[in-house]
C-alpha cells in the first residue's frame, strides 16, 4: 500500500498521525475497542474517513480484521489499548501467523517514563507478540509514528503475508510533530525473493515430463498470491492430478475433475492416496504441515519433491526438496505453464483413470440417512447448494469445520475462510463479521459448532448493531464432537468433559434473539430446507439457525494422529483395500 501524493507537512500530534497514515495507506475499516492508553488515538478517528466498528472483545477484532484481509486480499486492522486489551488481541495474531493473514494490530501503551515499572495496565506486547509476528514496533515519539506505520503495512502485505504490531505509547500519541510521509519503504534485511529462478523452474518442467505418478500439492500460499488463475493454465494445460490443502480450498474449483479434493488427517482417500502412491510432488505455498502428511517417514515414500515457496524457512523444513524454488507461487506458476510448451508430457491417463476409481469407490462419508435425525453433512450440503458458489464460508474449528471443508462446494478462492495452522475455536463469528464488511454484497455463512459458538458469538451483537447481516449455522451435538470423536476412538468412550449442555442450556434460538438477531431451529430433517430458506431470505440482520444433531456422528475419513496415511480409515473398522487398487 502507497499513498497516490506525497501530503504536505503540518503539525499535529502522534495519535492524528496515525490515522493520518492510515487514511493515505486506503484503510477503509478498523475492528477495535477504546481504552486509557489508546484513547488519544479514538479522538481523531471519530473524524477520519476510516469506519471504526465498535468489536466486544479484542480477540473478536483480531479475527475480524482476519476475515476481513482473508476476504479481500487486503490488509486487515484491529485497534487495543494496553494491558489487557492488548493481550486479548495474541490470539487472533497466532493464529493469522499460523495461516500467512495480513494484518495489522495497532496497541497503546502506558507512557515512555512508565514502561518497565508495572504501570496500570502495562504489558510488555512486543515480547509477547514476538514469537507471533512477522515484526513488531514499539514507537516513542511522535515523528516515528508515520515511519512505522508505512513499514508495519509493507511487512505484513509482502513476502510471505503476516501479521505485524505497532505498539504506540502515550506520549508519542499526544507529543506535536511535522508530518511528512517516508520515502518509499527500503528496510535492510527483509528483501523477500519475489522473483523464482527461471533455470529451476525449467528444471520443474523437465522433471514433470519424466514423472509417471506426478501430483500438485496446492496450498494455502496459492491463494495469498492471487496464483488460483495461474494454477488453473497449469493443471489444465498438463493435465495433472491435483490436491488442495485446508488452506487451500477454491485454488482449483470442485467441478474440475483433476481436483481430487483435500488430503491429510480427514482428507478424501483419492487426495491421500495421490499422494501416497505419487512419484513427483510439485508443492506450491505448502508447507508439509504434519496433518496434510501423517507420520512423516511414510509420507508420499516413492516421490521426488519440487517445493515452491516465498519462505525460504518452509523449503526442506519439513520434507527435504529435490528441487526447490524460492519464489512468488504466481510467478512461479506462470513460468512453469509456458515451460511446459518446450517439454513432451507422458500419458498419464492411466494414472488418473487409478485416482478416479479412488474417487468412485471411496467417496467421503456422508452420514446414514435417518428420517428422525439431522445429519451434519447433509445440513452444510444443503446451506452450500442454496447460498450457492458466489457465497463466502466461515467455518470454527471441529467436526463442523472438515465436513465442510469437504461437502462446502467451491469454485473460486477467498471464499473459503477457516482457521488452520492454529485451529482456532472461536474463529468462526468475527471472521464472518469481517468478510462480510470487506464484501458488503456477498452472502456470507459461517458454519459453526455449538462449542465454538459459545466463545465469541457476543460479536453478534456488533453485528447487529452494525448492520452486518451475516448467517450463522450452528452445528448443535452437544458435546465438543472432535474431541469426543477421540475419546471414542482412543479413550475407551470415557467421555471426561466433552458434553456441553442439556436441555437446551443455552438456548440458542433466545440467545440469537437478545442479540439483536433473527433465531431459528431445525430438529427433523424435514425442517433443514425450510430453516435455511428463511435465513436465506433476511438480508437487513445477523440470523443464527440452529441445527440439533446426534453427538454420535464422526467425521471419515481419518488417518489417527502420528500414524501413517496408508492407515487411513473410512470409517470405525474400515480402511481402504490399497492391494486390490494397485496401479
Amino acid at each position: 500500500m502507497a499513498p497516490s501524493k506525497t501530503p504536505a507537512t503540518e503539525t499535529m500530534t502522534g495519535a492524528q498521525a496515525l490515522v493520518r497514515s492510515l487514511e493515505l495507506l486506503g484503510v477503509d475499516v478498523a475492528f477495535g475497542i477504546p481504552g486509557g492508553a489508546i484513547l488519544p488515538l479514538f479522538d481523531p478517528l471519530f473524524d477520519a474517513k476510516i469506519r471504526h466498528i465498535l468489536c466486544r472483545h479484542e480477540q473478536g477484532a483480531a479475527h475480524a480484521a482476519e476475515g476481513y484481509a482473508t476476504a479481500t486480499g487486503r490488509v486487515g486492522v484491529c485497534i487495543a489499548t494496553s494491558g489487557p486489551g492488548a493481550t486479548n488481541l495474541v490470539t487472533g495474531l497466532g493464529d493469522a501467523y499460523m495461516d500467512s493473514v495480513p494484518i495489522v494490530a495497532i496497541t497503546g501503551q502506558v507512557g515512555s517514563a512508565s514502561i518497565g515499572t508495572d504501570a496500570f495496565q502495562e504489558a510488555d506486547i512486543r515480547g509477547i507478540t514476538f514469537p507471533i509476528t512477522k515484526h513488531n514496533f514499539l514507537v516513542k515519539k511522535a515523528e516515528l509514528v508515520p515511519q512505522a506505520v508505512a513499514e508495519a503495512f509493507h511487512i505484513a502485505a509482502t513476502g510471505r503475508p503476516g501479521p505485524v504490531l505497532v505498539d504506540v505509547t502515550k506520549d508519542a500519541l499526544n507529543g506535536l510533530m511535522e508530518f511528512s510521509w517516508p520515502a518509499p519503504i527500503a528496510l535492510p534485511g527483509y528483501r523477500p525473493t519475489v522473483t523464482p529462478h527461471f533455470r529451476q523452474v525449467r528444471e520443474a518442467a523437465a522433471m514433470i515430463a519424466q514423472a509417471q505418478r506426478p501430483v500438485i500439492l496446492a496450498g494455502g500460499g496459492i491463494v495469498k498470491a492471487g496464483a488460483a488463475p495461474a494454477l488453473r493454465e497449469v493443471v489444465a494445460k498438463a493435465g495433472l492430478p491435483t490436491v488442495t490443502t485446508l488452506m487451500a480450498r477454491g485454488a482449483l474449483s470442485d467441478a474440475d475433475p483433476l481436483n481430487y479434493g483435500m488430503p491429510g488427517m480427514h482428507g478424501a482417500v483419492a487426495a491421500v492416496g495421490a499422494l501416497q502412491r505419487a512419484d513427483l510432488l510439485i508443492a506450491v505455498g505448502a508447507r508439509f504441515d504434519d496433518r496434510v502428511t501423517g507420520q512423516l517417514s511414510t509420507f508420499a515414500p516413492d516421490a521426488k519433491v519440487i517445493h515452491c515457496d516465498i519462505d525460504p524457512a518452509e523449503i526442506g523444513k519439513n520434507r527435504a526438496a529435490d528441487l526447490p524454488i524460492v519464489g512468488d507461487c504466481r510467478l512461479m506458476l506462470e513460468e512453469l505453464s509456458k515451460r511446459l510448451d518446450d517439454v513432451t508430457l507422458p500419458d498419464w491417463s492411466g494414472w488418473r483413470a487409478y485416482l478416479d476409481g479412488l474417487r468412485s469407490k471411496y467417496p467421503t462419508w456422508a452420514g446414514d440417512p435417518d428420517d428422525d435425525i439431522i445429519q451434519p453433512q447433509e445440513v452444510i450440503r444443503r446451506i452450500s447448494q442454496v447460498a450457492g458458489p458466489e457465497a463466502v464460508f466461515v467455518t470454527g474449528v471441529g467436526q463442523h469445520q472438515m465436513w465442510s471443508a469437504h461437502f462446502v462446494h467451491l469454485e473460486q478462492p477467498r471464499h473459503w475462510l477457516t482457521s488452520g495452522g492454529a485451529g482456532t475455536m472461536g474463529y468462526c463469528v468475527p471472521a464472518a463479521m469481517g468478510a462480510q464488511v470487506g464484501r458488503p454484497d456477498a452472502v456470507v455463512w459461517g458454519i459453526d459448532g455449538d462449542g465454538c459458538f459459545q466463545m465469541t458469538n457476543q460479536e453478534l451483537v456488533t453485528c447487529a448493531l452494525n448492520g452486518i447481516p451475516i448467517k450463522i449455522a450452528i452445528i448443535n451435538n452437544q458435546v465438543l464432537g472432535m474431541v469426543r470423536q477421540w475419546q471414542t476412538l482412543f479413550y475407551g468412550e470415557r467421555y471426561s468433559n466433552t458434553d456441553l449442555h442439556t436441555d437446551r442450556i443455552p438456548d440458542f434460538v433466545k440467545l440469537a434473539e437478545a442479540m439483536g438477531c433473527v433465531g431459528l431451529r431445525a430438529e427433523k430433517p424435514d425442517e433443514v430446507d425450510g430453516v435455511i430458506a428463511e435465513a436465506m431470505a433476511i438480508s437487513d440482520r445477523p440470523v443464527v439457525v440452529e441445527f440439533v444433531v446426534s453427538k454420535d456422528a464422526m467425521v471419515w475419513p481419518m488417518v489417527a494422529a502420528g500414524a501413517s496415511n496408508d492407515d487411513i480409515k473410512i470409517a470405525r473398522d474400515l480402511a481402504p483395500k490399497w492391494e486390490e487398487d494397485d496401479l
